[in-house]
């Protein structure tokens, strides 16, 4: 038994290699967690499986199949980047916006360039909640995204400008049945309302609850690649969500959307 330990160098670590592969495991511990929902699943096992596979061969001293696993790992470098698209770029943006590392980066280049970043205030909150509860109680179907730090400018572009003031009358306007902007999502930023009829992307999570429909799913893809908050009315229930990072909040009273737009806001 030592001798076979010792074939693999498990008697010879070092503190610094205890905390690698302590580091190492960590990181295929949280990628397989954001992944877990998704199709890439699969992928992702097989490719831990051959780097298990590499370890064991080089330890072994087998050159060749320590040749043709490491050839095959390198191509599943570049499998991962076109494969794990989606997920890479919502893995590294959850990063940056659960640690506040791209508020602050934000924060910083603004100041430095003397960009005075606008703020919604508190009169164009009490407007879309006014709006949301009117819209809920005629189950008027509606989608607010409300970005932050990560520019919406590609989705933007999908849609119709608007450039107005944020106002209940307008918000409800623009999402009747029977409006032309109505199908698709409203931008919002600042004290603006940006565009209208936006494309958002779908999750590709397979959790989601059956009573979601299109919206709902539109809104959690939204907020998976963006750090942006999202308001959804149902159109069959007239249920409010917020949504925020992938995690769905239902919305009891009216309240409390404002201490969830004000809190994000903050």
């Amino acid at each position: 038994m030592t001798t076979v330990l010792a074939l693999f160098g498990f008697l010879q670590l070092s503190l610094i290699e205890v905390l690698d592969i302590l580091m190492v495991a960590l990181i295929i511990f949280f990628l397989f967690r954001l992944i877990r929902d998704s199709a890439a699943v699969n992928i992702f096992t097989a490719l831990v499986v051959l780097l298990l596979g590499q370890v064991i061969v080089s330890a072994l001293g087998m050159k060749m199949m320590s040749t043709i696993l490491n050839a095959l790992l390198d191509v599943g470098v570049l499998a991962i980047i076109v494969i794990f698209q989606p997920e890479i770029r919502h893995f590294l943006n959850r990063i940056g916006s659960q640690t506040g590392i791209a508020r602050k980066a934000g924060d910083i280049f603004n100041k430095f360039l003397g960009i005075k970043e606008e703020q919604m205030g508190s009169a164009s909150v009490q407007e879309i909640t006014e709006a949301c509860r009117s819209m809920a109680a005629d189950k008027t179907g509606a989608l607010i995204v409300i970005p932050h730090k990560v520019s919406l400018d590609s989705i933007i572009e999908t849609g119709d400008r608007i450039d107005a003031n944020i106002n209940r009358r307008l918000i409800m306007n623009l999402f009747f049945k029977n409006s032309p902007l109505h199908d698709g999502a409203m931008i919002i930023s600042g004290n603006r309302i940006v565009a209208a009829r936006c494309t958002l992307p779908i999750t590709a999570r397979t959790n989601i609850p059956p009573s979601f429909g299109m919206r709902h799913k539109a809104a959690i893809g939204i907020s998976e690649e963006t750090d942006a908050d999202v308001i959804v009315v149902s159109e069959e229930t007239g249920h409010i969500v917020f949504v925020n990072g992938g995690d769905v909040t239902l919305i009891n009273n009216i309240n409390e959307l404002k201490l969830k737009l004000g809190s994000a806001l903050s």
